[in-house]
């Protein structure tokens, strides 16, 4: 029966940085969605699976055969998909054994099935592509699902994915989540795309101290995240009142003290009772008293304990709520409008004819399209990076642009400085109320922005545009979830749920557009916009 079967693995970074410790993991034929936070090592495992980085301790035992996407497929000047099924020479003798020009050797170990062999893994990645076909000739996207096609050309126990969907247009998507959908051997998937996640068999969650694991897909496991949290607010509402009734009991208890020891008083001061049974009584009484509160301390020492406990595990469970001030936009306020634009980087070639859109009031609106279809030209004549060639274009509203790169922000200064930098007219506090709302509370602030991740660099760049007391009118977003891991992307919808303005969004993420409440669509067919 094939499987992978981690033991006691730990493994550290060059540094001396511990990112696994005891980890023990086993994987059979199910098909597995690997999640947690940026920087916790789901990439790394990978690596460590597939034998490219080695254990600091702990074992690695493989049964079957296994083949790992990578993030990026490499390719070389003259490869082409053959080359990437590791097919090339077998194509080859396979073209000489049609002309008649293949030796005797050759036709002994000709694959005459091999090119439909090939076409079938390319369909089922849905490329439409030959074996001849240049590697150089095809998108980012097309290359990612031709090196699906390759893995399932194979026919291995295991596919090892990573982030399997980044980069890749609608149909893309589609097609590698209907191929996990339909795989019956074993699947080990790194991924933030909840649509992708919901196709799974089962969860491990990766954190910075160890895996959990949690059977069904990403819905169910949402929901028992749900109940953990549910059960969080309990333990910590069940802790908070036991702290109350410890504070209760004690002050009854000194209380209760206080007149017995008024009584023992008022009769020791009439003589009627010995001295040595007085001072016995006293002894006891200060006894019981010491014991008393001793036994509240521990009690409530417990009980804080258990209130710390509940409120960290919460603030890891609960969903971040973000508030923002209003932009004030009204419904029947123009914000965008493009006219009858032709565009391009090339004027006999352009990449968009007669394109028009208009956006009005505090809409919502996804750009989608295949790639190649021209979205990035028009976020880019909406910013003014690339002048139209003809045809015009309005931006009647306060606007701001989150790329990919986040690029408004400056990658030397803090996150506090930038905030400053682009809201001259917020004071420090409402910079520290506004970075906050976004997780960047204290020194957390002053992270230098080149060293964050991609997660929280887009965390940033929402709060330094949405955070000030002016917030833009108009966001415009390009493929904001690509690279970000599930918790930031968590972060970013809370955020744009709570913006009041106007959205224009670029994304192929539709639970994402879900989650942001997009009302409108246009749809780029490499003309113009099909609404």
């Amino acid at each position: 029966m094939p499987s992978i079967t981690l033991a006691n693995l730990s493994w550290s970074t060059p540094d001396g940085r511990p990112l696994f410790s005891n980890l023990n993991l086993s994987f059979g034929a199910e098909r597995v969605g690997l999640v947690g936070r940026n920087g916790v090592g789901k990439t790394t495992l990978l690596k460590l699976i597939a034998g490219e980085l080695l254990p600091t301790a702990g074992t690695i035992a493989i049964t079957g055969t296994f083949e790992i996407l990578r993030q990026s497929v490499q390719i070389g000047a003259e490869e082409t998909v053959a080359g990437l099924f590791g097919a090339g020479h077998a194509l080859q003798i396979l073209r000489r054994s049609e002309r008649g020009e293949a030796t005797t050797e050759e036709l002994a170990e000709v694959d005459w099935t091999l090119e439909a062999r090939m076409a079938e893994a390319l369909a089922r990645a849905g490329l439409p592509a030959e074996a001849d076909t240049p590697l150089a000739t095809l998108s980012g996207g097309q290359r990612t699902r031709a090196g699906l096609a390759a893995l399932i050309f194979h026919s291995p126990d295991f596919l090892i994915l990573d982030e399997p969907t980044n980069n890749l247009d609608r149909d893309g998507r589609s097609a590698v989540i209907d191929l996990v959908a339909g795989w019956k051997g074993g699947a080990i998937i790194v991924s933030h795309d909840r649509e992708l996640l919901d196709t799974v068999d089962a969860i491990i969650e990766l954190t910075t101290l160890s895996s959990a694991r949690y059977g069904g897909n990403w819905s169910h496991y949402r929901e028992r995240k749900a109940l953990e949290l549910a059960a969080a607010e309990h333990d910590l509402a069940d802790a908070e009142k036991r702290i109350s009734e410890v504070n209760r009991t004690a002050q009854e208890m000194v209380e209760r003290k206080a007149r017995k020891d008024g009584v023992g008083k008022k009769k020791a001061a009439r003589g009627d009772m010995p001295r040595i049974i007085a001072g016995g009584l006293k002894r006891k009484a200060e006894n019981t008293s010491g014991e008393n509160a001793r036994l509240a301390e521990r009690l409530r020492g417990q009980a804080s304990e258990d209130v710390s406990t509940a409120r960290d595990k919460i603030e890891i469970l609960q969903p971040l709520a973000v508030s923002l001030r209003s932009t004030g936009l009204p419904a029947s306020r123009i914000v965008l409008r493009i006219e009858n634009v032709r565009a391009g980087y090339d004027p006999e070639k352009p990449v968009l004819r007669d394109l028009s859109l208009e956006i009005v009031g505090p809409e919502r609106v996804a750009l989608t399209g295949p790639n190649g279809s021209g979205k990035t030209t028009v976020l880019s004549l909406i910013s003014g990076a690339l002048q139209p060639l003809s045809g015009s274009i309005s931006a009647l509203a306060k606007t701001a642009m989150l790329d990919q790169r986040v690029s408004l922000l400056d990658p030397a200064l803090s996150i506090r400085d930038n905030f400053r930098r682009l809201n001259p007219n917020s004071d420090e506090n409402a910079c520290r109320a506004a970075l906050a709302r976004f997780m960047f509370r204290a020194d957390a602030a002053l992270q230098i922005v080149g060293t964050l991740s991609g997660g929280q660099m887009l965390r940033a760049g929402l709060a330094c545009v949405l955070g000030g007391n002016e917030p833009p009118s108009l966001l415009i977003l390009d493929e904001p979830t690509n690279h970000l891991d599930i918790d930031s992307i968590a972060a970013v919808e809370a955020g744009l749920r709570a913006y009041d303005g106007a959205l224009l969004v670029v994304s192929h993420d539709e639970v994402f557009l879900s989650e942001i409440g997009i009302t409108r669509r246009f749809e780029l067919d490499g003309v113009g916009i099909r609404r």
